[in-house]
């Protein structure tokens, strides 16, 4: 795998990419009913091309030649030193292969000014509570309210920069 820039012709693939990985990981939280009315939202090719050319953002996939493996959206908060991870997503069947680390470096370094990396992770989804604490990442408090407008609650983790 390697980490690219996404583009127009990836969206229809990383929507697809993400619409399984959710209904894998989130079905048994919140049911698959729920899940596919999420994802429909924030999955759509309309809202994943909004991504394209948000400013302040970096919109990343890891991608073997024949199939994206993994995607990343990052962006730049009002304060530009605090970069806010919105998506981290690897598909089941990449896990623990290391593409989260990749994309996760990746972002990382497509934010030169920023000093901490904050991501907001359901508190039920234990892998992913444990991939964020294996990369140094602390908690910092909770949010009733992931990704601004869902309603649902997550934990806050934040990780220093630089």
């Amino acid at each position: 795998m390697f980490v690219r820039t996404a583009s127009e012709r990836d969206l229809v693939a990383i929507r697809a990419l993400l619409v399984e990985t959710w209904h894998a990981t989130y079905d048994a939280i919140y049911g698959a009913a729920k899940v596919t009315e999420i994802t429909d939202e924030w999955h759509s090719i309309a809202s994943l091309k909004a991504r394209l050319t948000r400013p302040n953002s970096e919109f990343l996939v890891a991608d073997d030649g024949k199939r994206i493996g993994g995607m990343v959206f990052a962006a730049a908060t009002t304060d530009q030193k605090i970069v806010l991870l919105n998506q981290l997503y690897v598909h089941p069947d990449y896990q623990r292969r290391g593409i989260g680390r990749m994309l996760l470096e990746e972002i990382e370094a497509s934010f030169p000014e920023a000093r901490t990396l904050r991501v907001e992770v359901e508190e039920a989804n234990a892998p992913a509570i444990a991939f964020y604490r294996a990369q140094g990442f602390l908690t910092a408090g909770n949010t009733a309210d992931c990704g601004g407008g869902s309603g649902l609650p997550a934990l806050i983790f934040e990780r220093p920069l630089g």
